[in-house]
């Protein structure tokens, strides 16, 4: 059996900064779960299955990755695909202390998974899928942030909302 990690996150949309840590994460295990997280919390643009669809279209061409969704914890998640792994992205050091808590509580809950931390490329730094929405809600410029089937999912969208 093959290391297996697990690349959480909402992806609403997924971005470069997202692919570049996908991308990277796929290198080094033998199957990566790339999976949508269904936060109640929050307040998507897209529907858990319009981003599982973005997200599989782009990373199509990464043999060894896969795509869900899941609601509850993490770490159940983790143990269900045989995971020993989480990987996280960051980007500054900002991020560093709420992914800290984070890995300190799933580590309470299972301490079998281990946590990797991924620093995106200096690219992608300030990169996060807010900033993109807010770009193309105002139709500026997003083709360096995002691939292409995202950025025409993204003017589709607005193009609703308008």
């Amino acid at each position: 059996m093959g290391a297996i990690a697990v690349c959480p996150g909402s992806f609403d949309p997924i971005t470069y900064g997202h692919l570049d840590i996908i991308k990277r994460g796929a290198k080094v295990f033998d199957q990566l779960h790339v999976v949508v997280l269904n936060n109640s919390a929050k307040h998507p643009l897209f529907s858990v299955n319009e981003r599982i669809e973005l997200i599989k279209e782009v990373t199509k061409d990464i043999p060894n990755v896969k795509v869900d969704s899941f609601q509850g914890l993490l770490v159940d998640y983790a143990k269900s695909v045989n995971a020993s792994a989480i990987i996280r992205g960051l980007r500054a050091v900002s991020d560093f202390e709420y992914e800290m808590q984070i890995t300190s509580m799933n580590r309470v809950l299972n301490d079998d998974i281990e946590t990797f931390f991924i620093m995106t490329n200096n690219q992608y730094s300030f990169l996060s899928s807010s900033i993109v929405k807010e770009v193309a809600k105002y139709n500026g410029k997003i083709s360096e942030l995002v691939p292409y089937t995202v950025e025409m999912a993204l003017k589709e969208k607005f193009e609703e909302k308008r």
